[in-house]
């Protein structure tokens, strides 16, 4: 759960599209399917050991990705309550998000952030922030974003993520098949730190990019090892 990006299109359309970094020991996860869980229909790649996920939709309307790590890189402790993946689901579930994220209870819950977006009344883009004492809720403009994870680049590196992700939209038109292929070749050549990620006992294994024009949801998933 390394690096996000977002692309607002029009008739509030957009491309969420998510990398994910973890060890390659980790059990590889299932292909995204649907689920029925509380009643709520919900869409989602499952990971292979804890159950949950880090991006899925609902039926309530939202789509929720999530990346390790809050502002700053943390030491991670040996034992959690729970897994951050199986916060995702609950959080697809509820009925009006920012309710959700004021009651959810996430002491003893590792660092993490969240993209959300919804689009039930209006298409929001939110950006959550748990940083182990505090929640942190932020209501981002409909503008092209990126995120990479605390927990594997510092501010240095995610500035110059920022700038690639910048040169490439001043070169592409905003599709799945354009942004898929950013997140597979952009960098400098150096796997530790380009969006293709190879640190030898972990990298990327999986993108997902999620699409939404009109009422349609089209979901890409590609493993990568």
């Amino acid at each position: 759960m390394c690096t996000v990006s977002y692309l607002p299109l029009k008739n509030d359309g957009f491309i969420l599209t998510s990398s994910r970094d973890v060890p390659y020991a980790r059990k590889s996860a299932l292909e995204p399917q649907k689920y029925i869980e509380d009643d709520v229909e919900m869409y989602y790649p499952k990971d292979g050991e804890a159950g949950g996920t880090w991006i899925g939709t609902s039926s309530k309307n939202r789509l929720i990705c999530l990346l390790n790590g809050g502002f700053v890189y943390h030491t991670s402790r040996s034992v959690y309550i729970k897994s951050r993946g199986l916060i995702v689901k609950e959080l697809l579930k509820v009925d009006d998000i920012k309710i959700g994220l004021e009651n959810i209870d996430l002491n003893g819950v590792e660092q993490f952030t969240l993209t959300i977006v919804d689009w039930n009344d209006e298409l929001q883009l939110i950006e959550f922030v748990w940083d182990g004492k505090k929640k942190h809720l932020k209501k981002m403009k409909q503008e092209p974003h990126i995120w990479s994870s605390s927990t594997l680049y510092d501010d240095e590196i995610k500035k110059l993520r920022e700038e690639w992700f910048s040169n490439w939209q001043h070169a592409n038109d905003f599709t799945q098949e354009n942004i898929l292929s950013f997140h597979k070749t952009a960098g400098v050549g150096d796997k530790r730190i380009d969006v293709m990620m190879d640190r030898k006992l972990g990298g990327t294994v999986s993108i997902t990019s999620i699409k939404k024009e009109g009422k349609s949801l089209k979901t890409e998933y590609q493993a990568i090892r």
